[in-house]
């Protein structure tokens, strides 16, 4: 059985007003993150990248990543841990994923367990989450099969929808030679977790994106803008035709 990874962060610095809960609105309490998924979510430590953006924009919080490598949201279930973690009420938000999940079948069991999750993450008071990501490098045309199984899930479990997927692809409509995949053309560079973060970040605060402060170091800033501006464009957000690629 692979082994099971914990990261537990906190982002010292004073909440201001946007979030993605009633703690996070303004009333100086921290964020609290739950992440339960694979090595997607642990390659480049995403739950950390996301700490940093929240802690250079003076955003205060905290995240726990539960992440077995290979899980699906079936298997956490089984394994036990997540769930319990969960059931906790100590969480403001989840943000749960799994692989790609293309396939018809796999369409159909990522709907049936984010449901399963959702509704207990309800239960205990805390806003259920979908990260969606992206197919193997080999497999680039299943990106909209990817993009519609998450979709469905997230609408399956009025769960919200972090496409970090549909962030690649707008970086690519502006630039193809973006490296957003690793070496093994599986899992994120260090630049496609960032695209991730930016996403996860900006839907979870409600915040702006186009910003020099979440320019991370040893990223150009022309590279930093567009991938900005690609996590905008995927969270849906109208930007000025001169800053769609950053």
């Amino acid at each position: 059985m692979p082994g099971i990874r914990v990261i537990v962060l906190a982002a010292l610095a004073v909440v201001v007003a946007g979030g993605a809960s009633a703690r996070a609105s303004g009333n100086g309490e921290e964020l609290r993150v739950l992440f339960i998924g694979n090595s997607f979510t642990s390659t480049n430590d995403l739950p950390a990248r996301l700490a940093e953006l929240a802690t250079a924009t003076g955003r205060r919080m905290r995240a726990r990543a539960i992440v077995f490598d290979g899980f699906s949201l079936e298997d956490h279930w089984k394994q036990g841990g997540a769930p319990a973690a969960l059931a906790s009420g100590e969480w403001d938000a989840v943000i749960m994923q799994q692989g790609p999940s293309s396939l018809p079948e796999n369409q159909a069991h990522l709907r049936i367990w984010a449901t399963r999750y959702a509704a207990l993450a309800r239960a205990a008071g805390t806003r259920p989450g979908l990260l969606a990501v992206g197919p193997e490098s080999r497999r680039r045309t299943a990106f909209p099969a990817v993009i519609v199984s998450y979709r469905k899930a997230a609408e399956a479990a009025a769960a919200d929808l972090y496409p970090a997927g549909e962030a690649w692809r707008a970086a690519w409509a502006c630039d193809r030679r973006v490296a957003l995949y690793g070496p093994d053309g599986l899992h994120p560079s260090r630049l496609g977790t960032y695209v991730a973060a930016l996403v996860v970040y900006g839907r979870l605060f409600k915040a702006p994106l186009l910003a020099s402060a979440l320019t991370p170091d040893g990223v150009r800033g022309r590279t930093a803008h567009l991938l900005q501006a690609a996590a905008a464009t995927a969270l849906g957000r109208r930007l000025p035709p001169a800053l769609r690629c950053g």
